[in-house]
């Protein structure tokens, strides 16, 4: 049985740092035990000829979101043998989901593995753009000293209107990280939670189109689908409160590019934090490295060395169970036997 890895380059630091196990080169410390089960792993780096080269004879393709390759429907119909699909971490909008349902493939990723590095990130992000952080750190670098620069951009959080679009499992931790900020909370979803759940997390109910101008603060947590691409539209961003803030740590493409960066330079929006980006890796001119008043990272919210572990031990449970003939776990399952079985993503292209 063939089994790639195509995961991100850790270069130096996977050799000094061995809990870096994301990375093409430690593969997700997966080596030893397919050895031992007399499999081998060719673990791909980043050159996406080399995966196409060997697509079509491969039966098990673990990969990441995004990075390095989308699996297309075109790899897809490249890979007659491919069985099994295995996101290393959350999201598997990165592949074709529709064309591993048509061709029998089954897709599995580790649902809630990295909820809570993901929302501590939005947490971080929403504190960065509301206290003006990175203007004031750059004064420090830049040997400058202007306190009224920074301070007339800068404000508490508590008694702030938050939104929270998606509340599944990372939309829920941010928002009881959050609950200790005394902020009202609103959220959009899909489904709507219970009452018992609402009250526990302290949010309320609102269609997203009620939501979006109301909200001092929108945080968004949904996964992409055909339902979600460009939710953030043009219109949607510029019916936001003048003077908000938009975090995104879902997925680059539920908001629009250039209506966010037309938002950012007329002022209409204060600020957007984001840890995605379409495409992704994002290209050195992406209208969105050099827009004003953002605080951009390279999509590392979920690859703490916490999550990078969770998600390899889940990922190693897989391929144990897929190789003896076990189910893989239910929660894990995005599509089965033909079919797109994860709530969110079945809903969405129901629907699509």
């Amino acid at each position: 049985m063939k089994i790639i890895s195509f995961l991100y380059p850790g270069g130096e630091a996977s050799k000094q740092v061995p809990e870096l196990l994301g990375c093409a080169e430690n593969a997700l410390g997966l080596k030893p035990f397919l050895k031992e089960r007399g499999h081998e792993l060719l673990s791909l780096v980043d050159k996406e000829a080399d995966l196409d080269r060997n697509l079509p004879d491969t039966d098990i393709l673990i990969t990441t979101p995004f990075w390095p390759a989308y699996v297309t429907r075109a790899r897809v119909e490249k890979a007659p043998k491919l069985k099994l699909i295995l996101t290393g971490g959350v999201g598997s909008d990165h592949i074709d989901l529709a064309a591993a349902a048509d061709h029998n493939i089954t897709v599995a990723e580790i649902t809630g593995c990295n909820v809570v590095s993901v929302a501590e990130h939005a947490v971080m992000q929403i504190l960065t753009l509301v206290r003006n952080y990175l203007p004031a750190y750059k004064q420090v670098l830049d040997g400058r000293w202007d306190i009224g620069e920074i301070a007339s951009k800068s404000h508490d959080l508590e008694g702030k209107i938050v939104g929270i679009v998606g509340a599944g499992r990372i939309g829920q931790r941010l928002a009881i990280r959050l609950r200790g900020f005394d902020v009202p909370m609103l959220y959009y979803d899909f489904r709507r939670l219970s009452t018992v759940e609402e009250q526990v997390l302290g949010i309320k109910y609102a269609l997203l189109d009620d939501l979006i101008p109301k909200c001092d603060v929108i945080s968004i947590h949904c996964p992409l689908t055909p339902e979600t691409d460009g939710l953030f539209s043009r219109k949607r961003l510029f019916a936001m409160k003048k003077g908000s803030y938009l975090v995104n740590t879902a997925r680059g493409k539920i908001v629009e590019t250039l209506p966010l960066v037309e938002a950012l330079e007329k002022g209409h929006l204060a600020g957007y934090a984001g840890d995605v980006w379409y495409p992704q890796p994002a290209p050195p001119d992406h209208p969105w490295r050099h827009m004003p008043n953002h605080a951009m990272t390279p999509h590392v919210s979920g690859t703490t060395l916490e999550a990078q572990k969770r998600y390899a031990d889940g990922v190693k449970d897989c391929l144990q169970r897929f190789l003896d003939n076990r189910p893989i776990e239910r929660d894990y399952l995005i599509v089965e036997g033909g079919k797109i079985v994860s709530p969110s993503y079945a809903y969405a292209y129901k629907k699509a």
